[in-house]
């Protein structure tokens, strides 16, 4: 029997991969901030999933996650697609802190909690949705690049430390450029794509057990040559606010 836990499975990416997972058969435990957007989607197969109120920013969420595994049944694949983010070119200090809360530090929360669980059992595979910004450092997003590229680092520093100690951990980071989502809701970004068409590439890559993923491949063109962007040029670059 395949068991995943989804985080941030109310809406967008994490809502889209979840019916993927359940059309497959999966069997699914949901985790969100809301918890009745989960009650709409148990109805889709209610012998297969479980639900549970979880805010990775709250102390106590490992726990939570601990007990909605054991709900499950156990635990083959963790799939974390919860975070927050925006532009914030007047540096504003509760976006930027609320941007650490949730993707570094609720992050390191939840991730650290299905290594762990892994770790103590046989083994299973850890994805995650990051995202192209943490490539570079972006101007009119600083804490939302940061943190994304703290999760990029911290996922290869978890698969070498799993390699280490000779567990059966497989990871996957997955970094989408602009998703059509609640959190780009009203603006206007160069080649958004749809939540539906990432989750596929996502779902993909999971069975694949790839390491990293961009997704799509334009993403990946782009990433290219932000890396051959010198960085006494990058520092100076004027990037676009977009409205």
């Amino acid at each position: 029997m395949k068991r995943a836990i989804v985080i941030g499975a109310s809406s967008g990416i994490g809502r889209q991969v979840a019916q993927l997972l359940l059309q497959h058969d999966w069997h699914v435990g949901l985790a969100a901030r809301r918890i009745e957007a989960l009650e709409e989607l148990k109805c889709i197969a209610p012998d297969r999933i479980v639900t549970a109120r979880i805010d990775v920013t709250e102390k106590d969420s490992p726990n939570q996650l601990l007990t909605l595994i054991n709900q499950l049944g156990g635990m083959n694949l963790f799939f974390y697609a919860a975070g927050v983010g925006w532009q914030n070119p007047q540096l504003e200090e509760d976006k930027e802190m609320q941007t650490v809360e949730t993707n570094a530090l609720g992050f390191t929360r939840m991730v650290g909690t299905a290594f762990r669980y892994f770790a103590n059992h046989t083994g299973g595979q850890i994805a995650v949705i990051s995202s192209v910004a943490g490539t570079r450092g972006l101007g009119p997003a600083p804490a939302y690049s940061a943190t994304k590229a703290m999760q990029n680092c911290y996922i290869e520093s978890l698969e070498q430390l799993s390699r280490m100690r000779n567990l059966h951990i497989n990871f996957t980071d997955i970094r989408p450029g602009f998703v059509e989502t609640p959190l780009l809701r009203g603006n206007r970004f160069p080649m958004l794509m749809s939540s539906r068409h990432v989750a596929k590439h996502i779902i993909k890559a999971i069975y694949k057990r790839r390491h990293v993923v961009v997704i799509d491949w334009r993403w990946g063109v782009v990433v290219a040559l932000w890396r051959c962007v010198p960085h006494w040029l990058w520092r100076k670059l004027k990037l676009p606010i977009t409205p």
